[in-house]
């Protein structure tokens, strides 16, 4: 992309090759995500004060593929393994880095996507290639290994999977913890919940607005999935009754910037003495919150960006078990050269059931 808002086109560029601590991955598919569009659009009005990377960029934030090459240095990765790359990239030495919270970076950046802080730019000079391209570069530390059950396809879903596993592993899920995902029906939310089920959550409380999508959601596992369409009336009274007056343990809220911000005060009425919320959907409005009721009941609001790259090798696993369903997606594959009119039509989708993918290498 050359300028902001434009059409992206393809060139050919000198393939990358890595650094003594790099691979170098031959991408077989990228994710699309549903908001790659409006940050394409819009980044620089939103947040002018955060970059994206210098223009012209590659972009794409989920890639899956194989290795083509590791540096000299690289340990325990070969070429031939299908892996995913996490985008999110840290400095590696400042105070947050060193505590091993590499999201708490002060140059934390998503490779391909934006950038967190002002300080992004020196890691975009270092990574410069998102994931809509034949070939990128990234560090070995952000390497998941795949198991021969997933597709790259599916693989690439990891990255907004992985943002819903963690923030319930933030909030102690559990198969005692009750909870409350809003959104559940979206791309986030679906995530969120498919890892859910794969902690042990034996009682989920789903709520979206689309009560069709809504019921495919429940038939996932009907025996511990309940559900509340927002067109019939507030979540709280209903996730109390569903609880037997008590309120929820956890609840995770998976909607996106242009959501209602009173819906986030609603879904902490619904929490029980001592629950958390946990925001990972960045609701774009300030939210009227009351803080002493939060002090009185015991409760948390915590924030939660992204994933771990050993949080991504933990659903890996859980993949590998059987227990994270990364089947249930409706793939939806297209050429490299297709990527402005998925950008254009993925407001189509089927709720978070469909998983738009470019293939820049099809086989």
């Amino acid at each position: 992309m050359y300028d902001v808002g434009s059409d992206m086109v393809i060139e050919e560029v000198e393939t990358p090759r890595p650094g003594d601590l790099d691979v170098v991955v031959k991408v077989h598919a990228c994710n699309v995500v549903p908001n790659l569009g409006n940050v394409l659009k819009n980044w620089t009005t939103w947040f002018p004060h955060l970059p994206l990377p210098n223009l012209p960029a590659t972009f794409g934030l989920d890639a899956a593929g194989t290795i083509a090459a590791v540096g000299k240095d690289v340990a325990n990765l070969e070429i031939g393994q299908r892996v995913y790359v996490n985008p999110g990239r840290s400095c590696g030495t400042c105070s947050a880095c060193r505590a091993q919270d590499p999201i708490s970076c002060d140059s934390y950046v998503f490779q391909g996507y934006f950038g967190f802080t002002p300080r992004a730019q020196e890691i975009y000079d270092r990574y410069p290639w998102g994931g809509l391209c034949e070939y990128m570069n990234a560090p070995a530390s952000a390497i998941v290994t795949l198991p021969d059950n997933v597709t790259c396809q599916q693989a690439s879903r990891l990255g907004y999977t992985g943002t819903g596993y963690s923030a319930l592993r933030k909030g102690g899920a559990g198969p005692n913890v009750t909870t409350l995902i809003t959104g559940a029906s979206g791309t986030l939310g679906l995530g969120t919940l498919l890892c859910a089920l794969g902690l042990g959550v034996t009682k989920i409380l789903a709520v979206a607005r689309n009560k069709e999508l809504l019921e495919e959601v429940r038939q996932l596992a009907p025996q511990r999935i309940l559900t509340h369409s927002l067109l019939d009336g507030p979540i709280a009274p209903w996730a109390i009754e569903m609880t037997d007056g008590l309120g929820v343990d956890l609840a995770i809220n998976c909607l996106g910037p242009g959501a209602e911000p009173l819906q986030m005060v609603d879904e902490l009425r619904a929490l029980r003495r001592g629950g958390k919320l946990v925001n990972t959907g960045a609701i774009g409005a300030p939210v009227p919150v009351d803080v002493h009721t939060l002090m009185d009941n015991n409760q948390q609001l915590i924030g939660s960006a992204w994933f771990t790259t050993p949080e991504g090798q933990e659903m890996a696993e859980m993949i590998s078990a059987g227990t994270l369903d990364m089947g249930i997606f409706r793939q939806e594959s297209y050429s490299l050269d297709r990527i402005n009119d998925v950008l254009a039509g993925i407001e189509n989708r089927h709720g978070g059931f469909s998983n738009f993918t470019i293939i820049p290498n099809p086989e």
